[in-house]
């Protein structure tokens, strides 16, 4: 604000994107409970948001009137009159929250103004999902304010813009098309699998009756949403279970499950086997001298011992098992010394190692010293028979079969998805290196991306593998609808990437316009293995439609 004067604006958020460029300020929190709990008409000078963690009886935002039912956020504008008011002999325990909104505004000097009007569109009630997450932030914000610490005070503040993350959250799930919105759906299951979930919560997302909703999950996703949930959480579980440290009690409480007794004889139901003899079976120190080894463990369930892992040339195993794989080798460019990882196991001794049957002889008589060898020969194997080959030398057979056959329905969803998103569109991945662009197809690509996703090339070449120099006028010419790209991380390359992006002609390509580009990586797309090729896969739909499988 300037010379003294208070602009303000008015917003309305039916797009929860806007929410980026607003600031929240609390004002006031406060719990409120008890039987025939009421709070009278009153005029607020700031916006105000109620959440009802429990009671029956009605909301009032301005003439309209909500019907009150826990787990449910009700908004009211500034300057706009609210009450609520419970049913006889019901109990209700809601918070309360005031705040103020903010919006930048201006060019290069920009200023805070206050904002009225309707944070959500429905200038009310927005339904959400009974979670573990929202009471505890609730009753944090409370616990923060009364702190005679400042530091704790402005704790408060931080932690309710929590909550409304999570309410907004939510409150997309609402605005989302039917079949986004079940998606979202899932993929809550998936994100939430180790809080309590009912059918009856789930089908509230929605807006649907539990049996409805139960009958378009199953139709849509080929299984019940409570089967679903436990094949989730049964799947989790076994991957926690390859961690050498983690005991029962804590993977059935990671899992969803606060009873590891009944958790115990819920696995041995799915799964055939006890949770202890699982553990004792994953727990064997298997080394993956490889990255591609790692990609035929995974989706048998083991987590390797020992595996090259590096933030930056393995960084999506490095992210994501980093803290589970005790043992990180030498992983620079995937073509380091041998002479260092061989080292290293000689050190860390595992039981077992895996290996490409394309080892060096030199390399595989040391390796032998140390432990038995598996070898899995990366030519002349499809990706799919070397994990068959993987699972029959470790006893994981069953794995491998129940593995391939999800993987079959996950791709086959994915297919449903893609072409009804890109409407016969034409594809095209080229690999940009030096001053060079190539039509490029690898055996992940040719296998997975045109093969079993079918995805129409905007060439047929001679080959399904193929690395074939084009000129720019030659790419402008073919006009595809889908362009991805895979550009070589070093400097020539780089500056000649950039250049190719300001040029017109590749401006002008029909892709471009549309926003049809697309960067790859090279993991997964240029990696051989079971695990990557369910990542291309997920990768593809992302891309392309937006969705996942």
């Amino acid at each position: 604000m300037t010379g003294g004067e208070q602009q303000s604006g008015t917003i309305n958020l039916k797009d929860v994107n806007m929410m980026e460029g607003l600031m929240f300020r609390l004002r006031d929190a406060a719990c409120l409970q008890g039987e025939m709990l009421n709070i009278h008409p009153q005029l607020t000078q700031s916006h105000v948001l109620i959440y009802v963690r429990q009671g029956q009886g009605g909301v009032t935002i301005d003439e309209t009137s909500h019907r009150m039912q826990p787990h449910a956020v009700y908004f009211c504008p500034a300057d706009n009159t609210f009450s609520v008011e419970s049913n006889p002999a019901s109990y209700v325990e809601l918070y309360l929250f005031r705040i103020d909104i903010y919006q930048e505004q201006g060019g290069f000097k920009r200023h805070l103004h206050p904002v009225q009007g309707e944070l959500l569109p429905c200038r009310g009630e927005v339904a959400v999902l009974p979670t573990d997450t929202l009471v505890p932030l609730c009753e944090s914000v409370l616990h923060y304010r009364e702190s005679h610490d400042p530091l704790e005070r402005f704790r408060s503040q931080y932690t309710f813009e929590q909550f409304i993350y999570h309410v907004m959250q939510f409150y997309r799930l609402k605005q989302q098309p039917s079949i986004s919105t079940l998606e979202q759906v899932r993929l809550h299951m998936e994100r939430h699998l180790d809080q309590g979930m009912t059918i009856e919560q789930l089908a509230r997302m929605m807006d649907l009756s539990p049996k409805y909703f139960g009958d378009v999950f199953k139709k849509h996703y080929g299984t019940s949403p409570m089967d679903y949930l436990t094949e989730l959480r049964m799947n989790r579980a076994k991957l926690l279970m390859a961690r050498p440290n983690l005991k029962l009690r804590d993977i059935a409480h990671q899992v969803g499950y606060q009873d590891e007794f009944y958790f115990s004889r819920k696995f041995k139901k799915e799964i055939g086997v006890a949770p202890t003899v699982y553990m004792k079976r994953k727990r064997r120190r298997i080394a993956a001298y490889s990255l591609n080894m790692i990609g035929l463990l995974l989706p048998l369930r083991i987590i390797p011992y020992a595996a090259p892992l590096h933030p930056k040339w393995t960084a999506y195993y490095y992210r994501t098992y980093h803290a589970d794989i005790p043992v990180h080798l030498r992983a620079y460019r995937q073509h380091d010394a041998s002479s260092s990882k061989i080292q290293e196991l000689t050190e860390h001794g595992p039981e077992l190692i895996l290996c490409p049957a394309e080892a060096s002889s030199e390399e595989k008589e040391q390796l032998e010293r140390i432990a038995p060898v598996y070898y899995i020969p990366a030519q002349g194997l499809f990706w799919r028979e070397q994990l068959k080959l993987t699972a029959e030398l470790l006893g994981e057979t069953e794995e491998a079969e129940t593995w391939l056959g999800k993987y079959e329905q996950r791709m086959n969803r994915a297919r449903e998805k893609l072409h009804a998103a890109v409407q016969g569109g034409t594809c095209l991945i080229i690999r940009i290196t030096r001053n060079a662009i190539y039509a490029y197809s690898n055996r992940t690509m040719a296998e997975v991306f045109y093969g079993d996703l079918q995805m129409k090339p905007a060439v047929v070449y001679r080959e399904a593998i193929y690395e074939e120099r084009l000129s720019m006028e030659a790419l402008v010419k073919l006009d595809v609808d889908y362009l991805l790209v895979l550009v070589q991380q070093e400097e020539e390359t780089l500056q000649h990437w950039e250049a190719v992006q300001h040029a017109p002609s590749w401006q002008e390509m029909k892709a471009v316009r549309l926003h049809h580009l697309y960067r790859l990586n090279s993991d997964p797309w240029r990696h051989y293995t079971a695990e990557a090729m369910e990542r291309v896969v997920q990768e593809t739909l992302q891309l392309l439609s937006g969705n996942r499988p």
